[in-house]
């Protein structure tokens, strides 16, 4: 099994899926057209309680954002996010130290160093799979805007 696959199963996807009320996305942009925007406003429509981290933005989806995880007043169960991977190890350090259960890297944010650093903490990782694909796929609710094209990331530069 490759590094890549192993955070790919699908029982530990519908578990933290299951488990999962409040999901910070680092990285939420204000702008409609981006992938993260999309993904957080269909979390909040399905019922998610979203919590912005982003420090260009001081309100998204009509929710206050916060410019790190460590500024977020509320518990957090799971950190989605849209940020380049090498940036994930100090996201993966600051999710520990909030204690979420979850830490999940959407498509093309692989990164092993933050996934130890996650693990070590106790918390469950997922990585390079769509939050809102994997929830569409296990609630039913696939859709012509929802296929899994491995399309949506949040690695800048258009698609690949």
């Amino acid at each position: 099994m490759t590094a890549p696959d192993r955070y790919q199963d699908a029982l530990t996807i519908q578990r933290v899926l299951h488990a999962t009320r409040t999901i910070a996305i680092v990285g939420l942009s204000g702008n409609e057209l981006r992938a993260s925007h999309f993904v957080g406003y269909y979390l909040k429509r399905h019922g998610y309680r979203i919590v912005p981290v982003n420090p260009r933005e001081t309100e998204i989806l009509g929710e206050p954002s916060y410019p790190s995880l460590l500024d977020v007043p509320v518990p957090v169960d799971l950190v989605n996010v849209f940020r380049a991977p090498d940036a994930l190890p100090e996201i993966a350090r600051d999710t520990v130290e909030i204690g979420a259960a979850a830490l999940w890297g959407q498509f093309g944010v692989v990164n092993e160093e933050a996934a130890r650093i996650a693990e070590d903490g106790g918390v469950t990782v997922i990585m390079d799979r769509c939050l809102k694909v994997e929830h569409a796929r296990y609630a039913g609710r696939m859709h012509w805007l929802g296929f899994n094209t491995r399309r949506i990331t949040s690695v800048r530069g258009g698609l690949q």
